[in-house]
Parts: C-alpha cells; sequence; structure tokens
C-alpha cells in the first residue's frame, strides 16, 4: 500500500519498523532499502511518536493500518528517507489529523508539501473524511506555507499556547 509520487515513496509504518527503529535503529535503512541521514529522526517524529505508534499497532494493527506513520523516501539511487509523516490515528467524526516531519538536509526542497499532498488524497479516498486537520507551531511559518499551499486554512489556536490549528474541508 505505497503512495508514489513525481520524486517520493511514501512507505506506510509496520509494526517491524518500528519495533527496528526502537530496538535496533542502525538496521531501519536495509529493511526499508534507503539511505537513511544523520538527522533521523526528524523534529517531532520521535522515540514517544515511535512508542505511540507502536502501542497502537500492537494492540490492533489492522484498525491503523495506513493511518499512522509513513516513511517518505526519494527516487534517488540509492533512495534517501527524507521524512516521517502520516496520521495520528484512523478517521474519527469525520476527521484525521496529519503530521510531517522533513530532516535537515532535505528541507527547502518542496518534500513537505509534496508529502502533505499525498496525505490528503489518501485521506480524502476515505468516505470516512471529511476534513484533515494540522497543527504547527506559531513561529514556524515553512510549515505554515506548506499547508496553505495544499488548500489549508487557518482555524484557531491549537492544543496549546504555542501552535495554530489548520484544518481542509473535502
Amino acid at each position: 500500500m505505497r503512495i508514489e509520487k513525481q520524486r517520493l515513496t511514501l512507505i506506510p509504518t509496520t509494526l517491524e519498523h518500528i519495533l527496528t527503529e526502537l530496538e535496533h535503529p542502525g538496521r531501519l535503512g536495509a529493511l526499508l532499502g534507503v539511505r537513511v541521514p544523520e538527522g533521523w529522526p526528524p523534529g517531532e517524529y520521535d522515540r514517544d511518536a515511535m512508542e505511540f505508534f507502536r502501542s497502537l499497532l500492537e494492540s490492533a494493527a489492522q484498525r491503523y493500518e495506513g493511518w499512522l506513520g509513513w516513511y517518505v523516501v526519494t527516487h534517488d539511487v540509492p533512495p534517501v528517507l527524507v521524512a516521517g509523516a502520516g496520521f495520528l490515528g484512523p478517521p474519527e467524526d469525520g476527521a484525521v489529523e496529519i503530521g510531517y516531519s522533513v530532516v535537515e538536509e532535505a528541507r527547502g526542497a518542496g518534500y513537505a508539501t509534496e508529502i502533505v499532498g499525498a496525505l490528503l488524497r489518501r485521506a480524502f479516498e476515505s468516505d470516512l473524511v471529511q476534513r484533515v486537520v494540522a497543527e504547527t507551531d506559531a513561529s514556524n511559518e515553512a510549515s505554515q506555507r506548506v499547508l496553505e499551499r495544499n488548500g489549508f486554512t487557518p482555524a484557531g489556536a491549537g492544543r496549546d499556547a504555542v501552535t495554530l490549528r489548520f484544518e481542509k474541508v473535502r
């Protein structure tokens, strides 16, 4: 269930991937068949996120299949892991929330815009999704531009004092 884009492939996270990242991070590249850059894992995709994904996949892998993390790799030779992205879970009340983090060395290449577009298409392919939401740090203007380029509109404050919420309705 990969998502193929012009420059990128999104690979859905499995329990095997997460366990490898948590227990033997040096083996992730071989498992995915990619080069893992020095800055991995990026930004918000940290150990806490991995543990969260692990617990969900261990409890009900089929329910969460395709609705959690996605590894984002380039079409370079060899492919390079450039981002972690995905959903915070399956649709609830017609909505899903997305998140994305690009490694430092790959920022500014337009990957985030392409990733968000791919996640939107994936979400809206489901009849269960009417709205996609995202939160970003209020000071992260680049992330805000990525969301706006993908048709998101500001929707007020996020969960905490330093984040903004954006949404896109079908």
